[in-house]
């Protein structure tokens, strides 16, 4: 057992290493801020080579981690988001070249207009400066977060979870050694190589050198970080994404829009937890779905109105407020849009929210008047990522209104600021 006096020194040993990677990040980022996008890029091709070269190290590390994991009683659905298999490396690999193909976010100048003094006065899109993500279990968040961070001329410290320690550190060789040959610096992407649970405590209290934190996990960890986090946060804690079937809906599109928001993969946020379905179309619609979502060996819940049409358990007041993140869905049946839309002001997560309908006027309500980072009409609400929106990959979704909102991709990942080009002008 460890004395005070070590448990002590042991926290300020945290403290200065965390420090010391603080001041590295923030010297490296004002290096990348000045970047060119062609370094940029050789730098996201050079790393997917060494992915691609060290495979085999890659895959003698991680075989270490499972063996750890399952001794230490990691569930089945942990080991797999922990494993790497030579098809998940290339996919690391390619995700780095895909980045590489983006547009450069960085230094593009818009609105740049003249005004009645003069000047030109624009906006000109900036890095964020030092980006802190903190993860659980997947090894490839290590590459994706990376190589977004580098592509939008941000400095990163990335913090994974202990599980995945060693895969972790040498997926973090290989990005050293893509910076490396293309004369950035290495501390550009910095891998905590401590698993002391006092290093995120370090990270996320230091806004001297970290200008925002993205947690990727739990809820449990997210709430962590959103509660005692001293640096800005870009997060979601849950994702309770609803789809409405409007009274005017197409029922062949209702159907398919409702099983695929549910059944296509169960474990992801923008998966649907709760269906609601308008009393006037309810009869026609609930029983083949109940059949197709039956077949697929999905858990309904439902309320009274619910069960005099379909066989199904009855819902509680916890389950409108639950995110399954598995083969259970909730049904409510509502009266009309203005139901619909209460039920999702009052349980939703402010995540992804999706109406079936062929009424252009309710459709338009609905986009208007639904509070979610993403709103959507006759599609599924599984298109909610950054890849299917054209972003090309993301960090995370984000469900606060402050400074980006939705899936968070390269341009989520910098700020703008106001340029204004002179001739010698002085004010009046």
């Amino acid at each position: 057992m460890s004395t005070a006096g070590e448990q002590v020194a042991a926290t300020t040993d945290i403290r200065a290493y965390m420090h010391e990677v603080g001041r590295r990040a923030r010297a490296a980022a004002r290096i990348l801020a000045r970047a060119v996008t062609g370094d940029k890029n050789a730098a996201l091709h050079a790393m997917a080579g060494a992915i691609e070269a060290r495979q085999a190290e890659l895959l003698e590390a991680n075989a270490a981690d499972l063996a750890a994991g399952r001794e230490a009683g990691l569930d089945a659905a942990l080991l797999d988001r922990l494993e790497l298999n030579p098809a998940r490396i290339a996919a690391m690999a390619e995700g780095l070249r895909q980045i590489a193909a983006l547009p450069d976010p960085v230094g593009a100048v818009t609105d740049l207009n003249y005004r009645p003094s003069g000047i030109q006065v624009g906006r000109m899109r900036v890095p964020l400066g030092v980006v802190g993500i903190i993860y659980e279990s997947r090894p490839n968040v290590t590459a994706d977060a990376a190589g977004l961070c580098l592509k939008s001329g941000n400095a990163a410290i990335l913090r994974g979870g202990s599980e995945a320690a060693r895969s972790n550190q040498a997926i973090a060789a290989c990005i050293r050694a893509g910076l490396r040959e293309a004369g950035l610096p290495e501390t550009a992407v910095q891998v905590i190589e401590t698993t002391d649970r006092a290093a995120v405590g370090e990270l996320i209290s230091m806004p001297e050198y970290v200008d925002v934190i993205v947690p990727r996990g739990g809820k449990g960890l997210i709430e962590r970080i959103s509660n005692e986090a001293r640096v800005p946060v870009i997060k979601h804690l849950h994702g309770i994404c609803h789809v409405y079937i409007d009274g005017a809906a197409d029922l062949d599109k209702a159907i398919r829009v409702a099983y695929n928001a549910k059944t296509q993969r169960y474990g992801t946020c923008n998966t649907m937890e709760t269906l609601l379905v308008d009393a006037a179309i309810a009869g026609q619609v609930l029983p083949p779905l109940a059949r197709r979502y039956r077949e697929a060996g999905v858990e309904l819940r439902g309320c009274e109105r619910t069960r005099a049409l379909i066989e199904a358990l009855p819902a509680t007041d916890e389950d409108w407020d639950t995110e399954y993140l598995a083969p259970v869905l909730s049904i409510r049946v509502v009266d009309g849009l203005e139901a619909a839309m209460d039920h999702i002001y009052r349980h939703g997560s402010g995540h992804t929210d999706a109406i079936v309908t062929e009424d252009l006027g309710r459709a338009r309500r609905f986009l208007a008047e639904v509070d979610s980072s993403s709103v959507m009409v006759n599609a599924s609400t599984r298109f909610a990522d950054g890849f299917e929106y054209g972003l090309g990959a993301e960090i995370g979704i984000s469900t606060d209104k402050i400074h980006a909102r939705g899936p968070v991709g390269l341009e989520g990942l910098t700020s703008q600021k106001f340029i204004v080009i002179g001739d010698g002008h002085v004010r009046s």
